[in-house]
């Protein structure tokens, strides 16, 4: 990946989402700032944020060139940055993260939970959405109705469903079957509300729907629903691998 470019100080440090550009310059003329140990002169100076110690107050600044968020995604909230019909996602984040840009990777229906990435590095995050790479998305089902072999074969040979949608072939595990079954689905693709149209067409409607693995991330259990944390840096290699 390509090294950033210095930057102007007022730009990196409000990069941050703490402080805005305004609050910077009141900062750097207050002598809070520093830059490799020197007070910085003026928040138009330029520095690496990757080579340069600077401190704000004497804290570091812990600067991330793009921010990569997992959250555990409660249902009654829309993925989406802004939204008149209600709660989005953005909402549940501190005020310093929702300055920084950021926007859902792909989305979930509004009363779907689980796994859903937040970022503001476009490029990456498209190219985990394109249809070329088929990032596979792992799905934990709870439906109305009996799956049995001839469902999970019928997944497995890609469904075409009522309004003439054509779906890849899906994997379907089942996990349970009775007059309600438990299930897991993989997708390698993302279209709108498909696995409650897939289970639907095999007379089996969603009661339940969590989303448990995307690509080579797993939901992390010890985030309660709402809850969020930054990937760690084996995650984003290997998010990076899959493109």
């Amino acid at each position: 990946m390509e090294r950033p470019k210095p930057q102007r100080l007022d730009k990196l440090i409000a990069s941050t989402g703490k402080w805005s550009r305004r609050e910077v310059r009141e900062l750097v003329r207050r002598g809070r700032v520093t830059v490799d140990g020197r007070p910085a002169r003026s928040a138009e100076d330029k520095a690496d944020p990757e080579t340069a110690s600077i401190l704000v107050d004497g804290q570091p600044l812990g600067y991330r060139r793009y921010t990569w968020l997992m959250l555990n995604k409660p249902a009654g909230v829309l993925s989406a940055t802004e939204d008149g019909r209600g709660k989005t996602v953005l909402d549940l984040l501190p005020q310093e993260l929702r300055r920084q840009g950021l926007f859902p990777v792909g989305r979930l229906d509004k009363d779907t939970e689980g796994l859903l990435l937040l970022t503001n590095e476009g490029g990456l995050a498209h190219a985990l959405l394109s249809p070329k790479r088929h990032v596979d998305k792992v799905y934990y089902a709870r439906a109305a109705g009996r799956l049995a072999e001839a469902d999970r074969r019928a997944l497995a040979a890609g469904l075409t469903l009522e309004d003439g949608l054509v779906c890849l072939p899906a994997r379907l595990e089942i996990l349970t079957s009775g007059e309600t079954s438990e299930v897991l689905i993989t997708l390698r693709e993302g279209k709108f509300h498909q696995v409650k149209r897939m289970l639907a067409a095999r007379g089996a409607p969603v009661l339940y729907l969590e989303r448990v693995r995307m690509g080579c991330l797993d939901l992390d259990r010890s985030l309660p629903r709402g809850g969020f944390r930054f990937l760690t840096e084996e995650e984003m290699e290997k998010l990076r691998a899959l493109v």
